[in-house]
């Protein structure tokens, strides 16, 4: 079929060209066909969306991602790539070989994978997960696309904690302590997938954290580290791209997560590497033993890259700080490295912190650094490096101007601080999306309360979210009370 090709302004993920139903129809193409588009000597393979108004007869309007195409072109049905294959291979439960994993990476490097493709993937990861061989193979693929960061020091630290668990940022409090020791840690993070703020959400409260991978070197060359979104470098590029299905389908396959967090690191150049894997009943990880399987998992990749690993099983069953949401957990961040913030936040990233410094060689301290101040001016270092103000304070980050308080309806024990339900309150509420939204938590679990206690505060920047949060928490009660005697039954 002939056709007159025009460049269209809208954004999509993949090479989509637009077609008038009855063009469509006459090619025998439908929604998320592909086709295939000739000129000048040049093939283009673009993903079908139809229309009886953005476009008229004859002709074909075609989105930035597939090239500059415009004027007469021959078009064509085109076959799906070979990866789709795979991908349906790997729902019906079949081990995938090296080869069908280094496709199946290949074109989701090259964006030739729709939506629904790219979901139906990570569902067959979620449903039937991966090898041992599978999770290295797919960890090799994903570490070879994309640029790799090659330092001139020994020894370069990292650190990523599988998540799960809300309020869980120790990042930018270990990252300046292990950096104010002289040890180098160019740490990429992601922002949240199925949390109310990832550690790149809360680094952006205080700078920037998009960067190239020159500019990256360049923070970490001028302070001995980085916070910086791993989606603004090019490193494991194929890592973010799954990560934005994964999103909506709210699942983070284990295999994925191994692969996703040591490929990153593996480009990234580190090659001391330690993993935090919390559990809990409410955690990503909901066992021990699960948490213990992973661990051996990821050290068994690990050596095959050749990345010295050490993974720490952390408790997970209830947030580790008080605030949770970019802004609350920054306030949280800054109150740790000024000496005071949350216990269990402080305790936690000191502890982590002294592992890796074990793990690099390194003769440190951790609290000391921390109570010196010495990690504080890290801290205010890299936010500078990094494009913002080192002299924020606390005061100067304010929530969302809507609030409510949550109360307990009786005397009792808190006998649970469920993470995922605390988590969706937040998301609910607007985090990470926006900022200033979240919760800050006014309890522990085994705290004693008595009616209309106040068990923590709801923060949102627009009143129809913050209803949303509101509703949604009288129907999953986020924050359990009980009788003291049905804690000492539970413990037994």
């Amino acid at each position: 079929m002939e056709l007159t090709a025009r460049e269209i302004d809208i954004a999509t993920p993949t090479p989509t060209v637009i077609l008038h139903t009855a063009d469509a129809e006459e090619l025998g193409a439908h929604p998320l066909d592909r086709i295939r588009i000739d000129r000048n000597g040049r093939t283009y393979t673009g993903v079908v969306e139809t229309t009886t108004e953005l476009v008229e007869e004859g002709m074909l309007a075609v989105t930035s991602r597939l090239g500059h195409v415009t004027g007469p072109v021959s078009v064509s049905l085109a076959p799906k790539p070979r990866s789709v294959a795979h991908i349906r291979s790997k729902l019906e439960d079949h081990e995938l070989e090296r080869p069908d994993i280094e496709q199946i990476v290949h074109d989701i490097n090259r964006n030739r994978l729709t939506d629904v493709e790219l979901g139906a993937y990570v569902s067959g990861l979620h449903a039937n997960g991966l090898s041992h061989e599978e999770t290295r193979h797919l960890t090799e693929a994903m570490t070879a696309v994309g640029e790799r960061i090659v330092w001139s020091e020994d020894v370069v630290a990292d650190k990523h904690s599988i998540g799960g668990v809300a309020g869980n940022r120790v990042t930018p409090i270990m990252v300046p302590i292990v950096a104010a020791a002289g040890v180098t840690v160019p740490k990429t993070s992601s922002r949240a997938i199925t949390s109310p703020a990832g550690t790149a959400d809360t680094m952006a409260v205080f700078c920037d954290v998009e960067f190239t991978t020159d500019e990256m070197r360049a923070i970490v060359e001028e302070t001995g580290g980085c916070l910086v979104w791993g989606g603004g470098v090019d490193l494991s590029p194929v890592d973010d791209k799954i990560i934005r299905a994964e999103n909506p389908l709210s699942v983070d396959p284990p295999g994925q997560i191994i692969a996703s967090v040591l490929s990153k690191k593996k480009s990234a150049g580190s090659n001391r590497v330690l993993i935090d894997i919390p559990y809990g009943e409410h955690a990503k990880v909901t066992s021990l033993v699960g948490a213990r399987e992973l661990a051996d998992d990821f050290r068994l990749v690990a050596e095959h890259l050749d990345i010295d690993i050490a993974c720490t099983i952390t408790r997970g069953g209830q947030p580790i700080g008080q605030g949770i949401g970019p802004i609350l957990e920054a306030r949280d961040v800054l109150a740790v490295l000024d000496g005071d913030g949350p216990l269990e936040l402080r305790l936690k990233s000191v502890r982590l912190a002294d592992i890796l410094f074990d793990l690099c060689d390194v003769d440190a301290d951790a609290a000391e650094l921390l109570d010196s101040g010495a990690a504080r001016s890290k801290f205010q270092e890299i936010v500078a490096a990094q494009g913002g103000d080192p002299e924020v304070e606390r005061e100067d980050l304010s929530p969302g101007g809507r609030r409510h308080v949550v109360t307990a309806g009786r005397d009792g024990l808190v006998m649970t601080i469920q993470n995922r339900h605390i988590s969706e309150v937040a998301r609910r509420a607007g985090a990470p999306r926006d900022p200033g939204a979240g919760i800050r938590l006014h309890c522990r679990e085994g705290d004693q309360v008595a009616a209309e206690d106040e068990l923590f505060t709801i923060y949102a920047e627009n009143a129809g979210k913050l209803t949303e949060a509101v509703e949604y928490h009288a129907e999953v009660e986020a924050v359990r009370i009980g009788d003291p005697d049905e804690a000492l039954i539970e413990r037994r």
